[in-house]
């Protein structure tokens, strides 16, 4: 965890910002913003500081399941690092097992470790996917994400409807076109909506 200085640094960065903005940071209503936005910021980034082989924590077990295993609609809230917005949706997270599972609510951590960093899209999902091929070693790991991004809604192209899907294919999944329609089937087709 970061220490109280790095805290402080961060209240000294929101004051100057809300300076350079033309507000007066003493202002009622902003006066605690500093102290609100730097707790927030560490939660909002505390993904850097996450071990992920003390978060799977002997949760692997074995089994001898070879079915697919999904958990689908993951919630997930990140930071754009481009501009610093957040970027919000699903993640739907799949793997073949091969001799062992892992704990089901061990995956959402999985995705809150990476997803609480400065992040694209495009790299969180792999993250995920090879995270969990490494750990579990399975058959196969899909991972499809879904996000509205603020980066395109509040600024630049300005598309309130607009969604980004991003996929992870490993093992399985990629090389064997029935076993991706079989999880395709699993998330309703997937129009985009499930």
């Amino acid at each position: 965890m970061k220490s109280e200085y790095a805290l402080e640094n961060l209240q000294t960065m929101a004051r100057e910002l809300i300076k350079e903005v033309g507000e007066d940071p003493d202002r009622e209503g902003l006066k605690a913003t500093p102290v609100r936005w730097s707790k927030s910021m560490r939660h909002l980034t505390s993904g850097y500081h996450v071990d992920i082989e003390q978060l799977v924590n002997r949760a692997l077990f074995k089994s001898d399941s070879s079915e697919i295993v999904l958990v689908k609609d993951i919630e997930l809230y990140s930071l754009c690092e481009h501009h610093l917005l957040p970027f919000y949706g699903k993640a739907h997270v799949a793997y073949l097992p091969k001799g062992r599972i892992i704990g089901l609510s061990k995956i959402p951590r999985i995705v809150d470790a990476f997803a609480r960093r400065l992040q694209v899209q495009e790299r969180l999902t792999t993250q995920i996917s090879q995270t969990l091929m490494d750990v579990l070693k399975p058959h196969g790991v899909a991972v499809i994400i879904e996000a509205s991004h603020l980066c395109m809604m509040m600024r630049g192209v300005e598309k309130q409807n607009s969604r980004a899907i991003t996929s992870s294919m490993l093992g399985e999944f990629r090389e064997n076109p029935k076993t991706r329609q079989e999880l395709l089937a699993l998330l309703g087709g997937f129009n985009g909506r499930s």
